[in-house]
């Protein structure tokens, strides 16, 4: 499996060739907030000027009630005196395929992305999944999306292939892959924020670790609920899927501890975008401020995108909204056990669209933060 273990996330070794000609990219579900972001970074990238993305509808959706251009679903993304709109084309295979795509990045429902990934890997199409789909190994942990295969067997095995794309874990496997599965927000802020702890075999798992996370709106996609309602979320903040959230299997398999080791609360913030957790956790010595510094500095040494805060100075989401970067910071108690780490990051970014166009980067064999600083 191609995410058993969390001992190679620094290594630069073994990178393929950069690639001299653009591949050709298409996007489907272009018109929530990841997708969104996908065709503003994909449109603005240095690598990429001159070959755009094919845009994609609804699957099954008529001509006559797709959209008519990007532009017109977000219209921030037009440009001043010029009248050249992006088209939104239906969504089909025979397109994608004529149009020469060679990484389909799909910000689609988990249900369609489990659906169309075995098709586009049969048409010989890398895929960057931004849903929930393919991420989870253990079905266990995988259940609680409900998902239906048609063919079990050939799902299993792409499953077994699918490679969790957080470039700071599996930026190696991640340039080999053909299906790359990016991680949730939340469980990037967390996932970051813990590994090099874990991998030192400094954290006390015995006494636990508590996440508290909280999000902005946008976290909960684009679709309005009841929860996410201007009159609901205004002026209030609430914990919600407590014990329950579908992240926290990604927090298990990616960590490597289990779920008696580790509480993950999330809330709603009434903000629309950004991440900030706070994980509490006791070490097994008593430590010093300068070895916990060390152990982050040289886990994230080849890591461009991630950025340290020099103690006491914590992240705080004004300053990573709007950018790729995963800030963190973290507090060490006076009895030298009691620490407390901060992590924060964009939802649509780091925490989704941006986190795609690196894992595209490292595919492409460019430096993974081209585009997005």
């Amino acid at each position: 499996m191609a995410n058993s273990t969390i001992s190679n996330m620094t290594n630069v070794l073994d990178q393929p060739a950069a690639r001299t000609t653009a591949p050709r990219t298409a996007i489907a579900g272009i018109g929530g907030y990841a997708g969104g972001e996908l065709a503003r970074l994909l449109l603005h990238h240095p690598r990429l000027r001159g070959t755009a993305p094919t845009f994609l509808g609804r699957a099954g959706e008529p001509e006559s009630t797709t959209p008519h251009s990007l532009e017109d679903i977000h219209p921030q993304l037009a440009v001043a005196g010029k009248d050249h709109a992006h088209e939104i084309l239906p969504f089909s295979w025979d397109r994608i395929v004529d149009s020469g795509t060679e990484v389909l990045l799909l910000a689609t429902p988990h249900e369609q992305s489990r659906e169309w990934v075995p098709q586009a890997i049969e048409r010989g199409i890398k895929v960057i999944d931004l849903s929930g789909a393919w991420r989870l190994q253990h079905h266990a942990n995988r259940a609680i999306y409900k998902l239906k295969d048609t063919n079990a067997d050939h799902a299993a095995q792409l499953q077994s292939e699918a490679v969790y794309g957080c470039p700071e874990l599996h930026r190696d496997e991640i340039r080999k892959a053909r299906l790359v599965a990016n991680p949730g927000c939340y469980a990037t802020s967390i996932i970051l924020a813990l590994a090099p702890l874990l991998q030192a075999g400094l954290v006390d798992l015995d006494h636990g670790i508590i996440c508290d996370a909280k999000s902005g709106v946008s976290g909960a996609g684009k679709a309005p609920t009841a929860k996410t309602h201007f009159m609901y979320a205004a002026d209030n903040f609430s914990a919600y899927a407590v014990f329950g959230h579908r992240h926290t299997g990604e927090l298990l398999e990616q960590l490597h501890i289990t779920s008696d080791q580790i509480q993950f609360t999330p809330h709603l913030l009434p903000i629309p975008r950004g991440i900030l957790s706070t994980i509490y956790l006791r070490l097994k010595t008593k430590t010093e401020a300068a070895e916990i510094t060390t152990v982050l500095q040289n886990f994230y040494r080849h890591s461009p995108l991630v950025r340290l805060r020099n103690t006491p100075h914590l992240p705080e989401i004004q300053h990573i909204v709007r950018t790729n970067f995963c800030d963190l910071g973290f507090a060490l108690a006076a009895d030298g056990k009691r620490l407390i780490l901060v992590s924060c990051l964009d939802n649509l970014l780091k925490g989704a669209s941006g986190q795609a166009v690196q894992n595209l980067n490292l595919m492409c064999g460019w430096n993974e933060e081209e585009g997005l600083l």
